[in-house]
């Protein structure tokens, strides 16, 4: 059974000084960008944001960046406030930036509720971040299933485990409930997960982030204007760092 909360001005133990001393010890002398970093001139930057993030991606993956298609998502909950965790994007197209998750996980419901988000990617190794805000709609239940019939036996089993932010009573209720969904997942490769919800973010504004070691980093906003064919028109300005 797990602790319960801990009570607000309750005194430290020995243990968690020791943790809170090891903390601030370390990271003080913690430093970013400790390497040579990419100049970035803005005015040689695409007319879409697009064009640009997928340089920016490849290059990150050139640079040894590890998990560059892992991003944050930001979206708001029934109170309003924000809500965020890390996924992995699986597409960027003319339509926008997709990732997929169960429908009736904690962000498929604040999805349904207030269809808008923002997305944050970040490449220390190249001393980069993108930021994408915009709408979000969902895919149809085929693009869905087909966004999860192309992914790993892991993934699939992890879908199939389900119930995703539910409260979980034990490690032990896990672990009989994965190992019953890897079993399905090796037997069945298409087994339907009809919660599985592949999204799609359609950007209104994208912000690409080069640090510069003197910090005078160079912030580039890309803001839709228009909407057509291979996702519109844009405008572009420099944002002070």
């Amino acid at each position: 059974m797990l602790a319960g909360p801990a009570r607000l001005n309750e005194p430290m133990s020995d243990d968690e000084a020791d943790e809170r001393q090891a903390f601030r010890a370390v990271l003080p002398r913690l430093r970013v960008w400790d390497t040579d970093l990419p100049a970035f001139d803005p005015a040689a930057a695409p007319g879409a944001p697009l064009t640009l993030f997928h340089r920016w991606f490849v290059e990150a993956v050139a640079a040894g960046q590890s998990e560059p298609h892992a991003m944050t998502l930001a979206t708001a909950g029934a109170d309003g406030r924000p809500d965020v965790r890390t996924l992995l994007l699986h597409d960027a197209d003319e339509r926008g930036w997709h990732f997929a998750s169960h429908a009736t996980s904690a962000k498929g419901r604040q999805l349904a509720a207030r269809p808008w988000a923002a997305l944050g990617f970040y490449w220390p190794a190249r001393g980069r971040q993108i930021r994408v805000r915009g709408a979000v709609s969902a895919a149809g239940p085929e693009e869905s299933r087909a966004d999860l019939g192309v992914r790993s036996t892991g993934a699939l089993a992890s879908a199939l485990t389900g119930r995703q932010s539910d409260v979980l009573g034990s490690t032990e209720e896990l672990a009989r409930a994965s190992e019953a969904a890897w079993e399905r997942a090796r037997a069945e490769p298409r087994a339907p997960v009809p919660t599985w919800t592949r999204y799609v973010l359609d950007a209104e504004e994208v912000e690409f982030f080069q640090g510069d070691a003197q910090r005078r980093h160079v912030r580039l906003r890309y803001r839709r204007t228009a909407t057509g064919p291979a996702g519109g028109d844009w405008s572009r300005e420099l944002l002070w760092p």
